[in-house]
């Protein structure tokens, strides 16, 4: 099959691609000197006792291979996947490298470096978007935001269940069903499990509305908790989406379930699908460069 199995939509990634599509190189090519400045140190940052101790360190928690990409030694994730080309993705974790089992460590390495400047250029907007997330404080009276709108929480024991309620005095709330004394994880996953749950009933509708007007049918639905990725689809109809989603307005939502449904049809992101998006959506643009401006909430 000449098409990847499966598309995603990424939160930190080039709104054309999921990761830049790279043919193996036969060797490595030395590099111009680059005036693209250095990325944002992240947290992980540390020095090794090696020969390259003078080197900055940006490692990924699950690292399993490493390089130097212009002057900053990199740990990354290497998988190997069914795939036509070396893909990249940066993420708030850092940089994942799937490629295809016939391409040689050898050809990923000079991949890596032919977009070394690519790579830390990414990362240094993630640090900068990363350092812009909302955070959520999980207490009585902190707000966070629905549908693009912001909820105040409230803590009533005497509720039942946990339930949504908007009027014009007391504003849009969520009234959750514990005590005054409860904990803040306690507050964070009684929140999280009625926003996955309105997110699953409207992400549903959403499917439902678009895939009869584009000719295709979907066939799954599925949750997603990825830490870059807004959503994806396969061949066989199976569409993941991130209940995050249901933080943003229903036109940002409605962007991305109409990406995921044109991969239906095309799994590439060739002109023919950007049509099918278009016929379907007509202003996507505008709400493709919004999305790439928002930052989820922090649930830690």
């Amino acid at each position: 099959m000449r098409n990847p199995l499966q598309l995603v939509l990424d939160f930190f990634s080039a709104p054309v691609h999921s990761a830049p599509q790279v043919p193996p190189a036969p060797r490595a090519r030395q590099r111009q000197k680059t005036t693209s400045p250095a990325p944002p140190q992240p947290s992980s940052v540390q020095i090794r006792a090696d020969g390259d101790a003078h080197l900055p360190v940006w490692s990924h928690p699950k690292a399993n291979r490493e390089t130097v990409l212009q002057g900053v030694r990199v740990a990354y994730i290497f998988q190997r996947v069914r795939r036509r080309s070396i893909g990249f993705l940066v993420g708030p974790d850092g940089l994942e490298v799937r490629a295809p089992k016939w391409v040689t460590l050898k050809d990923i390495e000079a991949a890596l470096q032919e977009r070394a400047e690519w790579v830390l250029r990414k990362w240094a907007e993630v640090q900068v978007k990363q350092q812009n997330i909302r955070q959520i404080e999980w207490r009585e009276g902190a707000f966070l935001d629905y549908l693009g709108q912001p909820i105040a929480l409230r803590l009533c024991p005497e509720n039942g269940r946990t339930e949504y309620c908007d009027n014009e005095e007391g504003g849009a709330q969520l009234r959750l069903a514990l005590p005054q004394h409860a904990l803040p994880a306690q507050i964070r996953d009684a929140v999280q499990a009625w926003l996955m749950r309105q997110a699953r009933s409207l992400f549903e509708d959403r499917l439902n509305h678009f895939a009869p007007r584009m000719g295709v049918q979907w066939r799954k639905l599925s949750l997603s908790n990825a830490s870059s990725r807004w959503g994806s689809a396969r061949v066989d109809g199976a569409i993941r989406l991130n209940w995050r989603l249901v933080h943003l307005q229903l036109d940002a939502i409605d962007y991305v379930v109409v990406h995921e449904l044109a991969h239906l049809q095309e799994m590439n992101h060739s002109p023919a699908f950007w049509k099918i998006v278009e016929i379907a959506l007509p202003d996507y643009d505008a709400q493709r460069k919004q999305l790439q401006k928002e930052n989820l909430a922090n649930w830690g």
